[in-house]
């Protein structure tokens, strides 16, 4: 399969999550940015920053680019839960070289 090249904020944001590093994921994400992911919308920062330890650290969540295409990245998510691998898709909005908004949905 040909690598697939992501812009740089959402690279920064698959390697963060894949590292399991919970500093620089918050990191990519700029102040206000909003995160709905299974249905629920994480607007303020401590949200954010728990949907990041509950939904990606914790269960250290390694995601495998599929496609970009847009803003859209579709990829194998894996991770310590139950019935993975599985496709997801992320719908980013980007502003300034961070996140604003980020969809997480099943591909």
């Amino acid at each position: 399969m040909a690598e697939i090249t992501l812009p740089t904020t959402v690279g920064a944001f698959v390697a963060a999550t894949n590292a399991h590093d919970a500093d620089a994921l918050f990191a990519v994400f700029a102040g206000g940015a909003t995160v709905t992911d299974d249905g629920t919308t994480y607007d303020t920062g401590p949200a954010l920053r728990e949907w990041i330890r509950v939904h990606q650290v914790d269960p250290k969540i390694v995601i495998t680019p599929v496609s970009w295409r847009g803003t859209r990245l579709v990829g194998s998510v894996d991770g310590e839960f139950p019935g993975g691998p599985l496709r997801f898709a992320f719908t980013f909005t980007e502003q300034d070289g961070t996140i604003t908004g980020l969809s997480i949905e099943p591909a």
